[in-house]
């Protein structure tokens, strides 16, 4: 929920402000930017809370911990990507496949009553997924839209 929060507050906050300098919201880039503060934030928990995130990866899934900072620094790449015109249609493509690939891991936590901030199996289970689902539809559309469908990059 937190990390929703961050994305809403961070795209008001940032059509806020370029509505103030310029007389005009800049939605388009404001988006960006609220998606690369909010992937900034949660690639945070890659790096605090590193054991945890690796228990949310199948045992068949070999180098769990590097592949939580693996991705944790693609976070924050992808982030910055979407702020530049260049690169923000391919970090857009690339988030939402990151978006996709990640969604099993959230259920297999889930499933398994993971709380990854503290490595423990206490968590909410499976009824956090009414929530975390939604969420993921709701992150992959803001891309597409934001970083996608409204870029100016052609083929």
């Amino acid at each position: 929920m937190f990390v929703l929060l961050v994305l809403i507050i961070s795209f008001g906050v940032s059509c806020g402000f370029f509505e103030l300098i310029s007389g005009n919201p800049n939605l388009l880039f404001s988006g960006n930017i609220a998606m690369c503060i909010m992937l900034l934030f949660t690639a945070i928990g890659h790096f605090k809370f590193p054991d945890g995130m690796a228990k949310m990866i199948p045992s068949f899934i070999p180098y769990k911990k590097e592949l939580v900072f693996i991705t944790g620094i693609l976070e924050v790449l992808a982030g910055f990507a979407l702020l530049f015109p260049q690169t923000r249609y391919f970090a857009g493509l690339f988030l939402l496949l990151f978006f996709i690939c990640i969604l099993p891991a959230n259920i297999y936590a889930a499933a398994h009553h993971l709380d990854y901030q503290k490595g423990t199996y206490d968590g909410n289970g499976l009824k956090y997924l009414w929530f975390r689902v939604p969420m993921q539809i709701f992150l992959i559309a803001w891309v597409w839209f934001f970083a996608i469908e409204n870029s100016t990059y052609t083929f």
